[in-house]
């Protein structure tokens, strides 16, 4: 391989820009991608360029310096050169933490130009964040991750599954896990205020626990309480602005949706709610996939809140319990309505018997032809996760065009956004609607993550960052992946590269895991007991928990 340049060196010789001045000694670079249409991840405007990269890092975007040698030249001409792409939102964890070497691969977000993952999201993220990092650095991932720590395990920690508010013993313990998971490294902190246990929370509790994160500058990620009903939208919305106003973070929202039958049609309402606090002096973004369905554990779109909590063991004696029966049905009966009803939910991934068919295809079969029976039915022998068509297309299109909306998959099992968010965005969005350009695309996908979450070094192609690039033709980047055949790649990828080093190269994978932990350096002045890590990695303490998704 070619020699590389040093970062001293690489300063010494930067004239302005990103482009190199011409040095007096030849240039070697161990890449040179040649003649690229060029989006840096600010200009929403290409420039033919060459990119050269030494080691993981890039050297210089421009012309490349004369008398510039290279270990391997890669001739982009005709195609976009960008960023690697920042998953805003992923459900990445288990495979990027596994014992097994090929799902640490993570394939399925390579090949659609994905270089970094953030995980931890909705609130699932464990607090052990060194010992993530430990499991990383020991067993290298397929793509770089960024951690939030989760509200989830902490508050179980404390308190379980229940119903129950926490002593101020326990909330104490509450801060220092979050304090002490923010002094690891981790990225933010997260919320699924959705979902069982997080839902029991008050709006007070959340604002102390988050104090403990907002002292280091770090955002606050939520999937908020409620995303369904008329009122409960825009108030959840108004009280994940106002966690973050009282906790003093930025506020970030969890894959902004109007979702099922009561909501569709209040984007408007919502953008509203966001860009008022933005004037108002507020730091505030979201991210967002590209898809009309959602997706979640069947239980956790359609059983009621209360019914859920204990766990499966306590929603299985409901399930026989003669005095909450009448509840119980009329809640999830109420659920199936504002989830544009038993059609509209697909099992997707979990008990195979059901999988491919809708609720209302399972309820056609069964003997009395009740989609609430049907429901019950599934979950009794097993948990699933659902498709969910409960979106409209002008609402996904209105979040999209926002300057504040970045691009995330939400990966999960069984939904094509697990495989093709990316390329799907790409391939629907700016080719075949033209609802927003090449350039907003790439900005949403990089630099605009990168710049809201806080992970430094990456999302632009400059001169000194982390050579995690993409170079696709934009003729033939699309998704394959669909409702009915999830788990297709995606295609036209030229190349991935993540921190230096190819990671796929025409639509294949080269095998290699190039990823790395993205620790946030912590303040040693509010963190001086932080340690290195020892420990193994503590994931959310429900492995279904974990891999949840919505």
């Amino acid at each position: 391989m070619a020699a590389t340049l040093s970062l001293l060196a690489l300063s010494a010789c930067r004239s302005s820009g990103d482009t190199l001045a011409q040095p007096s000694n030849p240039i070697a670079v161990d890449v040179l991608i040649r003649g690229g249409s060029v989006y840096n991840g600010d200009a929403l405007e290409p420039t033919v360029a060459d990119v050269g990269v030494a080691g993981d890092r890039i050297v210089f975007v421009g012309k490349a310096p004369a008398g510039t040698t290279a270990g391997r030249t890669i001739d982009a001409t005709g195609m976009a050169v960008t960023p690697g792409f920042i998953d805003a939102h992923t459900h990445a964890d288990t495979d990027l933490l596994s014992d097994n070497a090929s799902k640490r691969l993570n394939l399925a977000f390579v090949t659609q130009g994905v270089t970094t993952s953030v995980i931890g999201n909705d609130g699932y993220g464990g607090y052990d964040i060194a010992g993530q990092a430990e499991r990383m650095r020991a067993n290298p991932p397929g793509t770089n991750a960024a951690m939030f720590v989760g509200f989830g395990p902490v508050r179980q920690s404390q308190l379980a599954n229940n119903n129950v508010a926490p002593t101020a013993q326990q909330l104490e313990a509450m801060k220092k896990l979050v304090a002490g998971a923010i002094c690891q490294g981790a990225i933010g902190f997260s919320t699924g205020l959705y979902y069982t246990p997080q839902n029991f929370s008050t709006t007070e509790e959340v604002i102390e626990v988050a104090k403990a994160a907002a002292v280091h500058g770090v955002p606050y990620d939520s999937h908020i309480r409620d995303e369904q009903t008329r009122a409960g939208l825009p108030a959840a919305v108004a009280e994940a602005l106002r966690i973050g106003r009282e906790a003093g973070m930025p506020v970030h929202i969890a894959h902004i949706k109007a979702l099922g039958a009561d909501v569709q049609g209040m984007s408007g309402q919502l953008i509203k709610m966001v860009e008022d606090a933005q004037a108002a002096g507020q730091k505030v973004h979201a991210d967002q996939y590209p898809w009309l369905a959602s997706s979640t554990y069947l239980s956790a779109a359609l059983i009621p809140a209360w019914a859920n909590a204990g766990g499966r063991p306590a929603l299985l004696q409901r399930f026989d319990d003669p005095a909450v029966q009448e509840r119980l049905r009329a809640g999830i009966a109420e659920n199936l309505r504002l989830r544009n009803g038993a059609a509209a939910v697909l099992i997707a991934a979990g008990n195979p018997k059901y999988v491919g068919k809708t609720l209302a295809q399972i309820a056609q079969a069964s003997t009395r032809g009740d989609a609430v029976d049907a429901t019950i039915l599934v979950l009794r022998e097993s948990e699933n996760l659902v498709a969910n068509f409960n979106q409209s297309e002008e609402d996904v299109r209105a979040f999209m065009k926002r300057p504040w909306v970045m691009t995330s998959s939400d990966s999960s099992p069984g939904h094509p956004r697990a495989v093709a968010s990316f390329s799907q965005k790409y391939g629907e969005y700016v080719v075949r609607q033209k609802v927003i350009s090449i350039g907003q695309f790439v900005n949403s996908s990089t630099s605009l993550t990168a710049d809201s979450l806080g992970i430094v070094d990456r999302g632009r192609l400059k001169a000194g960052q982390f050579a995690d690039i993409v170079v696709f033709d934009p003729a033939r980047f699309k998704a394959r992946a669909s409702y009915t055949a999830p788990a297709l790649l995606s295609e036209g990828i030229m190349l991935t590269m993540i921190n230096g080093r190819a990671v796929v190269e025409n639509d294949v994978p080269t095998n290699v895991a190039a990823g790395r932990a993205l620790l946030r350096v912590p303040d040693p002045r509010l963190c001086p007991a932080t340690k290195a890590a020892t420990g193994s990695a503590k994931l959310a303490l429900s492995p279904a928990m974990h891999d949840h998704a919505h």
